[in-house]
């Protein structure tokens, strides 16, 4: 379901960056473990995180320990908050939501990546941002509702309420990458 405010897009893209090289299934399972070590996904709070956090989350085993995972976290907290000048983080990442999502018919007609995707990452990546490839920002665009990869004959196809069934949006206003 769509996802259009900071904190649970900070969550996402956290996620997100966690998960590259591992199992959905893993994060999944520790996802209330890392909203606990990482003060529920408040930017204002992480970007704060000293050394001392770092530690403390490189020692906590209910979470990926992933020392450069952490600390892109935690600058992508101080990002997130340097976002808001500009209008902040929503606007910026639904603001490469693509004027159509993909329309595949099977399993490996789904992509992993898009233009918009690609265009993401390198906007991102200029803010401050880390681990925000465009893989990775392809399935969070997917996690968030930005891109509809559901299977044409599938019942969850446009349930977002963002994506008609034939993957045109049922919203304007993106500029696309």
């Amino acid at each position: 379901m769509p996802i259009r405010d900071e904190r649970g897009l900070f969550e996402r893209l956290s996620l997100e960056a966690f998960q590259s090289g591992l199992s959905w299934v893993t994060i999944l399972r520790k996802r209330e473990a890392f909203r606990s070590a990482f003060k529920h996904f408040d930017p204002d709070k992480v970007a704060r995180f000293s050394d001392r956090d770092v530690e403390r989350l490189t020692a906590d085993a209910s979470i990926i320990r992933n020392r450069p995972k952490i600390l892109a976290t935690i600058g992508n907290a101080a990002a997130t908050i340097a976002l808001r000048k500009d209008g902040g983080l929503a606007d910026f990442i639904w603001s490469f939501k693509p004027e159509r999502t993909p329309e595949p018919r099977t399993l490996a007609d789904i992509p992993t990546s898009s233009p918009e995707s690609l265009g993401l990452s390198k906007a991102l990546r200029k803010r401050g941002f880390a681990f925000v490839g465009p893989t990775t920002m392809f399935a969070l665009m997917e996690a968030v509702g930005i891109v509809d990869t559901h299977l044409l004959d599938s019942h969850r196809r446009g349930t977002s309420g963002i994506w008609g069934h034939t993957g045109r949006s049922k919203r304007s206003g993106t500029r696309g990458g």
